[in-house]
């Protein structure tokens, strides 16, 4: 089995549209598209309110790391393997994913706090995923 939605033919903006549908039905209050110096959306962000009052996010959409995945992942078939395709792939794997959170939010599992705070921004635009992993880096390296 492949990359999930490697064959997808749904365009970007289309899946975009599903995703901001899906936030906007989870407590937020804004919605941005990130873009690269291309100017190819490259993630999503978003003001949310939390348990700790209105924070800001931002959901990545790696669409490089999906084109390498694609690449080394040898049930792909070749003609799959191209930027356009990795675009609409890597999108299609983002709104999965928000499909997925909502459902185990729904179902109790977790709360959408939980789901989100890898996300969460700080007043430097530095992600906690970021701020937590560079500081475990320097407790390894001392």
């Amino acid at each position: 089995m492949g990359i999930l939605n490697y064959t997808t033919k749904i365009a970007i903006d289309k899946t975009m549209g599903e995703c901001v549908g899906l936030l906007s039905r989870r407590g937020v209050r804004s919605i941005s598209t990130l873009y690269d110096d291309d100017g190819k959306p490259e993630g999503l962000a978003f003001l949310m309110t939390t348990e700790y009052g209105p924070r800001h996010f931002e959901l990545p959409v790696r669409v490089q790391g999906t084109l390498d995945a694609m690449k080394r992942d040898t049930t792909v078939p070749r003609t799959y393997v191209n930027i356009a395709q990795a675009e609409r792939t890597a999108w299609r794997i983002a709104a999965d994913w928000l499909k997925a959170q909502a459902a185990l939010i729904d179902a109790g599992l977790t709360t959408q706090d939980e789901v989100m705070l890898p996300f969460m921004v700080d007043e430097r635009g530095k992600s906690v995923y970021e701020v937590v992993t560079t500081q475990l880096r320097k407790e390894i390296e001392a």
